[in-house]
């Protein structure tokens, strides 16, 4: 096994993109591990950290880092020719005479060809992002940084600069965004419609989407603003500029809020406003013990709730009405899948590439069986000694930058979850192997279909090692999508696996598989 790297200078692509050639190199014949990043001290020091590199690097602006580790000199020659194809491909533009161009070069040329540009889109190292956003928010545009490692200093500077021109800064590490029924980032195809949504959560975000399409209504903004937006320091500029915006919407009848916990006095002044704000309010504030400060105000636990109350209220319908089903199966058939566990399988082992999704298991399960031991737990004394193994019950974010250093994320690359799904169903203590499948625009072609194949391996080898554990998932997707929801669902159907409709009916059905096998809180 050898690890090479090349340095490729005046040559820049975003983040996406370069997980994306990442992902495709890895899947090449005799390649370990690989990564293409933007030179930048920051990923340089992620990529020794997973030992792609050996030596130190002084990167200079505008060069891109290929890391290969392989077999031999062919496979590592063969997938620096891939990776250098890939990034010589020209990018054009057509402009409206039909003319076709290389793309802009600067937000000014781009808003000199596209002069009704109102919105920038900033997917550069972390960086150079806060300059980015700067010359945006200067020519009057509206921004939506993707880019992650932007200083919380720098976003508060953003966000004020933005709040004296009555402008919007949407992130930084913002992932998702559908806005005038565009989707941007890690998004979902879903209806037009009244429902619009702040979040500051973007697998959150795409979980009330994906949900309120499944039930028949439709989206008129959601409005990504950074899983930092209402800490104390930021003081929820971005949410209260959201809720702004959608309250003069003439297309939004009702306004649904997500995030985990707030900084208390920041959920104290987005209530406030969210009371006169003309329209109903969904606020789902994962965790937090908030009361609703109006009979305008619906305060819910789950992202399943707030989507099903949204929808009713949008409808015109009696909001007390609603009724969610524990998961829709039957109880003889919790307890056919118990009776397949042996008797030392007792514990939950979630598996999540949304962080959301797994702050959400985390806290539903602790409510019903105690204490989650985590990479990010709910309380200290209740973290992972080995990050790459786990203890009684435990639910990771395999998404956290603890996993994905020098790694694509797995929304976009299945195999680091892929192994510790074969290591967690070899384990005779697993019960329940408990995963979220994210499909939609930037995610992985057919992730459902990668993780078939491992479920299959796994159920094979963990039967002959004695007991197969359970293995329960949802899509959080739409019919729409690229990947379809339905043949996602079908595909993990297939081979065994539980589908249920959204993450709080997973982790509730997880919770009733292991109280039907005799194992209790």
């Amino acid at each position: 096994m050898k690890t090479t790297h090349k340095i490729l200078t005046n040559k820049y692509r975003d983040s996406v993109a370069l997980m994306q050639i990442s992902t495709k190199l890895c899947d090449l014949p005799g390649v370990m591990q690989a990564s293409a990043i933007m030179a930048t001290a920051a990923n340089i020091k992620l990529l020794s950290e997973a030992g792609l590199i050996d030596i130190p690097i002084n990167p200079r602006p505008n060069e891109l880092l290929i890391a290969i580790q392989g077999e031999d000199e062919a496979a590592i020659g063969n997938a620096f020719d891939h990776a250098e194809a890939a990034l010589n491909e020209v990018s054009t533009t057509t402009d409206e005479g039909g003319e076709t161009a290389l793309s802009p070069k600067s937000i000014e040329m781009a808003l000199d060809r596209f002069p009704n540009t109102n919105l920038v889109l900033i997917s550069c190292p972390g960086e150079y992002a806060c300059a980015e956003a700067r010359k945006a928010l200067h020519l009057g545009l509206d921004v939506m940084i993707f880019s992650d490692n932007v200083s919380i200093e720098d976003e508060c500077a953003l966000k004020h600069l933005a709040q004296a021109s009555g402008q919007l800064v949407m992130g930084p590490d913002c992932g998702t965004a559908i806005l005038n029924g565009v989707p941007l980032g890690f998004a979902n195809v879903v209806s037009p419609g009244s429902i619009g949504i702040v979040a500051a959560s973007g697998t959150g975000l795409q979980q009330v989407s994906c949900l309120v399409d499944q039930l028949g209504r439709g989206i008129s903004q959601a409005i990504g603003i950074g899983g930092r937006d209402l800490n104390a320091q930021i003081g929820g500029l971005s949410m209260l500029k959201g809720i702004e915006v959608l309250a003069a919407d003439d297309k939004t009848d009702v306004i649904t809020l997500v995030s985990k916990p707030p900084s208390p006095e920041i959920a104290e002044k987005v209530l406030t406003q969210v009371a006169t704000c003309g329209k109903p309010v969904v606020v789902n504030f994962i965790g937090s013990k908030i009361a609703a400060p109006s009979d305008t105000v619906y305060i819910v636990e789950t992202l399943e709730q707030a989507a099903h109350l949204s929808v009713r209220l949008s409808k015109g319908g009696n909001p007390s009405s609603v009724s969610l089903p524990r998961h829709k199966l039957a109880d003889d058939e919790v307890q056919e899948i118990s009776r397949g566990l042996k008797s030392a399988q007792k514990y939950v082992r979630g598996l999540y590439s949304g962080g959301t999704f797994s702050y959400e298991a985390m806290l539903l399960l602790d409510q019903e069986m105690g204490p989650m031991n985590s990479s990010s737990p709910l309380r200290p004394e209740h973290n992972l000694n080995d990050i790459w193994s786990s203890t009684g019950n435990t639910i990771i974010d395999l998404g956290d930058d603890l996993f994905t250093r020098g790694r694509p994320h797995p929304m976009i690359d299945h195999r680091l979850r892929n192994d510790r799904i074969l290591q967690e169903a070899q384990d005779p203590e697993t019960a329940v192997v408990l995963l979220d499948v994210v499909i939609g625009y930037g995610a992985h072609g057919d992730p459902a279909g990668e993780m078939a194949k491992t479920i299959k391996a796994a159920r094979q080898a963990s039967s002959k090692s004695g007991g197969t554990p359970a293995f329960v998932t949802f899509v959080c997707g739409t019919q729409g999508d690229p990947q379809n929801l339905t043949a996602q669902e079908n595909k993990l159907r297939e081979v065994g696996a539980t589908v249920v409709e959204s993450n709080a009916q997973a982790v509730r059905l997880t919770r009733d598989i292991i109280a039907a096998h005799g194992v209790g809180k």
